[in-house]
């Protein structure tokens, strides 16, 4: 802030005095000479107090990042830790449906087992007929899949899981290839009755010997006469083992 004042030079001088003695620091005096008596003083006046803070301003975009440091120097190698226990080979999980139903699993549904304890494989357990814990590795229903194959088709398996399928000849021959597997075959004619068929064991031999089928003995079941199969429906046949 600046305060002109024009007067003879005397008077000022005094004035200037005064202000001098209240605050050694200001103000500050400027005498300009204007004529042979008048003179021009400009006095400046002392610094006013500090304002209040601004408002605070929007954030500034990030920066772009620093370029990945070197890598530090190798640590020293740590001491050589204590031996483990032995390790114990735990089974994953059932190796069939009938295991899973001993375990509580009472809905059929499909479930995950393991065979040969390592490799898993996905099956249908039929948890309710005849004492359920059957894998149904056969289901033809409606005709929406063609079982008219090739031998590369059979040998993976083919089908949904929806309605009908063939598990696969190889699954077969894993999952018969150790114990004793009963065979069940559900039947269901044109005039939709229904009948079944049970061996004593079955067992599936690999593709070196071309899938050959070991069937035991027959045991239980109404669909044995000729009567009976001249009357079959190709598309409503279900085969379980368990």
């Amino acid at each position: 802030m600046y305060l002109i004042l024009v007067y003879t030079l005397l008077p000022a001088i005094s004035i200037l005095a005064g202000l001098c003695l209240a605050d050694d620091t200001c103000p500050e005096v400027k005498v300009i000479g204007v004529g042979d008596t008048d003179k021009l003083t400009i006095l400046r006046g002392c610094p006013g107090s500090p304002g209040s803070s601004g408002p605070k301003g929007d954030r500034g975009t990030p920066g772009e990042k620093g370029r990945e440091g070197s890598l530090g120097k190798v640590g020293p190698q740590g001491q050589k830790g204590e031996l483990g226990d032995t390790a114990l080979l735990v089974r994953k999980t059932a190796k069939n449906c009938k295991e899973l139903l001993d375990e509580g699993m009472v809905l059929s549904d499909w479930y995950t087992i393991y065979p040969d304890d390592e490799t898993p494989l996905k099956v249908l357990c039929d948890m309710h007929t005849d004492g359920g814990g059957w894998i149904v590795f056969q289901r033809r229903w409606d005709g929406s899949v063609d079982f008219f194959r090739d031998w590369k088709s059979y040998k993976a398996g083919f089908g949904s899981r929806l309605n009908e399928f063939w598990l696969g000849n190889d699954n077969l021959h894993i999952l018969t290839a150790s114990g004793t597997w009963e065979l069940r075959i559900d039947l269901t004619d044109f005039e939709n009755m229904k009948y079944f068929a049970k061996y004593d064991s079955f067992q599936v031999f690999g593709e070196s010997e071309k899938y050959k089928i070991l069937l035991g003995a027959f045991t239980e079941g109404n669909a044995v006469s000729s009567s009976i199969k001249n009357r079959m429906s190709p598309n409503r046949t279900i085969g379980v083992i368990k």
